[in-house]
């Protein structure tokens, strides 16, 4: 199947009892047995609900992984990557990470002696001089969050390759539309299935894909043991939101790319970073790896002052100031003080997530609308 059927009939199957089109939400905790061991596949919800089972497999198809697993954030998705670890390793990260992942790193997962290495994915040479022989994973963001930096995903790959190392890739901002790290060599693809293949700010949830069956097992044990699966209406939620992915993010990234225009226009902006725009210096590559650009933007004031930027956030009427991305309204979040908040403000400097920055997370309205919001708000 091509991408836009796969989005609505990968992995599915009409329900066996009554035909239903549509996946039933499955609203139980346990299954009948015929004898004790002897049932329909299903025992307990924890293990395996038939609403959440078709999402797995909706989401091992459009990444075209070997097995999907569904939790009830993204952040409990990250968490049970980290439990295939044992004290003593260590895991490569891009410096530029979500606020809640280098807080789950540093804040929780370093004292079960868990050893994190912060490197610029810029130069992929960089990787190979912090890599050892315990090095056990490498945790890739691209675009990141919020700087858009990309990562060479193939490249990351190549150093990797025959060191029993995995390469997981948060393909959150991408989606599975524009971006399949699978398909690039990647072993593990995570996603806060909260922002675009839910799309409608309805939901919270996350989401794993691993490349082969015996990592994929291996994952479900972990999720099965530890808890923190999703529930079945969200799931419901979130396979509906994924029917509709390859319109929506289509539609996002062509305002994406009309508002990216707009500011690298606007004289009171001082940098728009886009990895659709050639004055990125991850142009090329974003060509090269994505098959568009999406829906994220972010930017900076030629003044440099944090007042501007909040100035500017408060007149917004289309975008609406709030956490999260993703969904079909616009969005706008001061990481600073909002997102990244939980990254000491040194580091945040070092990043260069400075407090005039503002992140958009352009929806899918008329793109005029847009503009004209944000033309009062600088106004």
């Amino acid at each position: 199947m091509n991408f836009n059927t796969k989005v609505i009939h990968g992995g599915q199957h009409h329900e066996s009892a009554t035909g239903s089109v549509n996946v039933p939400v499955f609203l139980t905790s346990t299954f009948a047995q015929k004898s004790p061991g002897v049932h329909s596949g299903y025992e307990y919800s924890r293990a395996a609900n038939p609403t959440r089972q078709a999402l797995e497999d909706s989401l091992a198809s459009i990444e075209n992984g070997a097995r999907g697993l569904a939790f009830g954030s993204g952040l409990a998705a990250i968490d049970c990557v980290l439990k295939l670890l044992n004290p003593g390793d260590e895991v490569v990260a891009v410096d530029d990470l979500y606020g809640g992942t280098y807080r789950m790193f540093t804040r929780l997962f370093e004292k079960y002696q868990l050893k994190f290495t912060f490197v610029n994915f810029d130069d992929v040479s960089k990787i190979a001089n912090v890599i050892t022989d315990k090095t056990k994973l490498i945790w890739i963001e691209t675009p990141t969050n919020p700087l858009m930096k990309l990562v060479d995903i193939k490249a990351v790959v190549e150093i990797a390759k025959g060191k029993d190392i995995l390469v997981a890739v948060d393909n959150t901002f991408a989606t599975p539309y524009l971006q399949r790290p699978i398909d690039l060599g990647a072993d593990i693809v995570m996603h806060s299935a909260t922002k675009y293949l839910g799309g409608h700010s309805d939901v919270i949830a996350g989401a794993l894909v691993a490349k082969d069956a015996e990592l994929g097992e291996k994952l479900h044990f972990i999720q099965f043991a530890s808890g923190g699966i999703l529930g079945p209406h969200d799931s419901y939620l979130v396979l509906r939101g994924i029917k509709t992915l390859a319109l929506r993010v289509q539609r996002h990234s062509e305002n994406g790319m009309a508002v990216a225009k707009y500011l690298e226009s606007h004289p009171a902006v001082a940098e728009v970073i886009y990895p659709g725009l050639e004055s990125h210096p991850q142009y090329e590559l974003a060509k090269s790896q994505m098959k568009d650009f999406g829906g994220m933007v972010s930017f900076t004031f030629k003044s440099g002052k944090k007042d501007d930027a909040i100035k500017f956030l408060e007149k917004l009427k289309v975008f609406t100031l709030a956490e999260s991305l993703g969904g079909v309204e616009s969005l706008a979040n001061h990481p600073a003080l909002m997102t990244h908040a939980s990254i000491p403000a040194e580091k945040r400097a070092e990043l260069g997530i400075t407090d005039d920055l503002v992140r958009l997370s352009v929806g899918i309205e008329d793109a005029e609308d847009l503009i004209a919001d944000l033309e009062r708000a600088f106004s």
